[in-house]
């Protein structure tokens, strides 16, 4: 009977989720003469995913996100070792349907491979952060989601902006968000090695534009 229970729960469990992602598919959006940025690479979250449900492009000053599957985005240039600093700043320009996550990734290793492995920085609209690691398909909560008064919220119009930053010291990665000091993590367990690529993280049918991203050596 508690095996019965327990299968009708999970069965029920895979339904609701199911039900959630068909009400807020991948966006297709369209590419027109966008010109992705000089050097820069993505990889989706799902290897299935489509090309042509996001747009990656250079606007303005900066670069710009728009709907589609959760990605990383990255350009090798920015391969770095031992102390540094990572920076960007966001935009979410529209209100997502759900709470979807975007900021920093460092770390990154082998990103183009099964085996890809970086740290991650994120922040959504309800003012919250998070930090993970991703080791091939598997990703680890470090911390939370978190909610801390330096993340500026969505506001009534949809948007939110924030700047994003990591310092990487001989011992610690530092965060900040707007200049403040949220978190700081021992380089140790799942945070100990920083070496490797900084770049992007931007999830699931975000509009949004990122401006000063640089990595300081």
């Amino acid at each position: 009977m508690i095996a019965r229970l327990a299968l009708t729960a999970l069965l029920v469990g895979s339904a609701s989720t199911l039900a959630a992602q068909g009400n807020d598919p991948d966006r297709q959006v369209s590419q027109g003469r966008a010109q992705a940025p000089a050097g820069w690479n993505l990889r989706f979250d799902r290897a299935n995913a489509d090309r042509n449900a996001i747009r990656f492009e250079t606007m303005g000053a900066g670069m710009h996100v728009t709907g589609g599957p959760a990605a990383v985005y990255w350009n090798a240039t920015n391969t770095v070792q031992g102390a540094y600093t990572v920076e960007a700043s966001f935009t979410q320009v529209k209100a997502p349907q759900h709470a979807e996550a975007y900021g920093l990734i460092w770390g990154g290793r082998n990103l183009n491979e099964a085996n890809q492995d970086y740290l991650y920085f994120v922040i959504r609209k309800d003012g919250k952060y998070l930090v993970k690691h991703r080791a091939g398909a598997e990703t680890h909560n470090i911390v939370e989601w978190t909610e801390h008064p330096a993340i500026v919220k969505e506001g009534a119009d949809g948007k939110q902006a924030n700047t994003l930053r990591v310092e990487v010291t001989a011992t610690a990665s530092r965060l900040f968000a707007n200049g403040q000091l949220i978190r700081e993590l021992p380089r140790q367990g799942m945070a100990a090695n920083t070496d490797g690529i900084a770049g992007l993280r931007v999830n699931h049918n975000l509009d949004l534009h990122i401006e000063g991203f640089a990595v300081r050596r």
